[in-house]
């Protein structure tokens, strides 16, 4: 019942985010004078609408994003005798300009408020976390049984034994760097006789040497993902527990979402550059591969993932997960290609910029650009996005990403 639940909010949330979206380009219009004719969310059968004043507000079946149909956005679009003083591209460009920031921003603005009440509400991570190879907890090594439980242990383990402490910082294994725990734990596990650990400890570093027990774990591969039982070296030794969230007041909450926001802006852009690499990866996922939680996930991928961490209590996980994808959102519709909203941005900014030089040279304003001879490229951005949410919907029914 709570993944239900959880699913129809996260979606419903989705939902919230796609009519802000269209709501920004509604309003800014509506703010400069130009007709909007239409205000949809989602696509194909009508299920209801209605008419406030001059423009007819809907919803359609099937919610895989919506519009607004401004009078004449385009100088192909017809327009009726008594719109064409209000038609968008008759207007300056800062005006058509703002009109299509408007949607983005407001999923701007939505992620950030979303990240405001995660802080007040749950905390934000705090960002001086322990470096990934900090011990923590040192113990005996307890071989690892077929269910995948550990047995019974008594004793100190190698790394007690050799002085390994809690708070040492690991620097290389057998001599090789190491910077993440994965890296540590897979190179511990090749050793099968003595071997030295570099260490960082009050500033001074350290060789230590310590000879690893051999035991039973299931390693995954990293080159299949896939996981097998090996007898590998051990040494007893756990990675230092991370710091737990920091709540912040209404007030402190604000700077601190702000540097929160520009760190997850970063993540979006890489993800963005990912993308066009990734068809291999939800291709191998389609196959029967792995499917690691890095590949991106569509609608119905994103609402299931809501109701797991809905399920499970996780809300703090569902409100970034909410937050992440606004970003995603209107970073996404920043590229400039038709018919996204940055495609739009840049025609524009193209005939901004001809104009001023063509003013310069004493030349009449030119023409608006001819929409025709820019659809073969609108056509290919349609069939690969098609093509790309296609993929993704299929990876997700077939196999889905797994948070927990």
């Amino acid at each position: 019942m709570v993944f239900a639940l959880g699913v129809v909010l996260f979606a419903l949330g989705i939902c919230i985010s796609v009519a802000l979206h269209e709501g920004g380009h509604m309003w800014t219009a509506k703010a400069f004078g130009m007709k909007v004719r239409r205000y949809y969310i989602g696509f194909g059968p009508k299920i209801f609408s209605f008419r406030r004043g001059e423009t007819e507000y809907g919803l359609k079946a099937l919610p895989l994003g919506g519009f607004c149909d401004i009078a004449g956005m385009t100088a192909l679009d017809e327009v009726a005798p008594d719109e064409v003083e209000r038609a968008m591209y008759r207007r300056p460009a800062w005006q058509r300009q703002i009109v299509m920031v408007g949607g983005i921003a407001m999923n701007f603005v939505l992620g950030f408020l979303l990240i405001v009440l995660l802080a007040v509400g749950w905390g934000l991570p705090d960002e001086n976390q322990p470096p990934e190879t900090m011990l923590g907890r040192l113990d005996c090594v307890a071989a690892q049984q077929p269910d995948g439980s550990y047995a019974e242990c008594t004793g100190a383990g190698p790394a007690q034994q050799a002085g390994l402490r809690p708070g040492d910082v690991v620097t290389a294994v057998a001599g090789k760097p190491v910077d993440t725990w994965t890296e540590f734990q897979r190179e511990t596990q090749a050793q099968s006789g003595t071997f030295e650990y570099t260490v960082r400890r009050d500033g001074a570093t350290l060789t230590i040497p310590v000879t690893p027990q051999q035991v039973q774990r299931s390693v995954v591969d990293p080159d299949t993902g896939t996981s097998e039982t090996k007898v590998v070296g051990a040494v007893g030794v756990a990675p230092q527990p991370l710091n737990p969230p920091i709540r912040y007041n209404p007030i402190a909450a604000i700077p601190a979402s702000l540097s929160f926001t520009g760190e997850m802006f970063v993540e979006v852009a890489r993800s963005l550059v990912q993308m066009p690499a990734k068809v291999v990866d939800l291709w191998d996922a389609v196959t029967g591969g792995e499917r690691s939680l890095d590949t991106p996930v569509s609608v119905y991928g994103a609402s299931v993932i809501g109701g797991e961490t809905a399920e499970r209590g996780q809300w703090a996980v569902f409100i970034g997960l909410l937050a992440s994808l606004n970003f995603f959102l209107g970073a996404f519709n920043l590229l400039p290609l038709l018919p996204l909203d940055g495609g739009h941005m840049a025609v524009t900014a193209y005939e901004n910029l001809r104009n001023r030089f063509r003013r310069r040279r004493g030349l009449p304003q030119g023409e608006p650009v001819d929409y025709l001879k820019l659809m073969p490229a609108t056509y290919v951005v349609l069939f690969v996005g098609g093509a790309y949410m296609l993929l993704t919907l299929t990876a997700d029914i077939v196999n889905p990403v797994r948070l927990f």
